[in-house]
């Protein structure tokens, strides 16, 4: 493997779950999150996803230049209802109201720029959740998990216990589907 092209990999991205993701892999990037303005609707899901992977990775690459640039974008959705990042406590019990006792979609646009070469695609996995009582939906958003994630839950911690099912890619769900990262990564980056 080539130890300049793996010290030109930058992460457009500030979540520590990514850089989890990408460190248990044996990839150790530099961590610069950038600060793109997102579209937040009049897309569906999987494209709205794709398309803000896509300014994350261009705002990176005006930044820094001649490095390999990685973002990413995840998003619940219920159908084409899209389900950020809750905006506070409330807006965290509505979504897990609306999650309880049914199948979502969580969609990841990755974006790679390598080589003046922009490359995007999405992975979709799909979530089932139990039935939850509103005591249950109180008690796991007055931990505080859910304030950051989107959906307002996090599959890799205590939010597991709400899941009954998932199909697709596990790291998908976790913000970073490592399968698609490496089929868009160059090679040369992986150990």
């Amino acid at each position: 493997m080539s130890d300049l092209l793996r010290d030109r990999l930058l992460l457009a991205s500030g979540s520590p779950r990514r850089l989890d993701i990408l460190q248990a892999a044996g990839i150790k990037p530099e961590v610069c999150p950038v600060d793109a303005e997102e579209l937040q609707d009049g897309l569906p899901p999987c494209e709205l996803v794709r398309q803000n992977a896509l300014l994350k990775a261009q705002a990176a690459a005006e930044l820094y230049p001649g490095r390999v640039i990685l973002a990413a974008d995840t998003l619940v959705a219920l159908g084409d209802m899209p389900l950020g990042k809750p905006q506070d406590e409330a807006d965290a019990c509505r979504m897990l109201r609306l999650l309880s006792g049914r199948t979502h979609s969580v969609f990841t646009g990755v974006a790679v720029w390598a080589d003046g070469e922009l490359r995007a695609d999405v992975a979709e996995s799909r979530v089932t959740f139990r039935i939850l009582t509103d005591g249950e939906i109180a008690e796991y958003v007055a931990g505080g998990e859910p304030m950051d994630k989107a959906g307002a839950y996090a599959v890799q911690g205590v939010g597991a216990a709400l899941v009954s099912g998932i199909e697709g890619d596990f790291d998908n769900i976790v913000g970073l589907p490592m399968a698609l990262v490496r089929e868009l990564l160059p090679s040369e980056i992986f150990p």
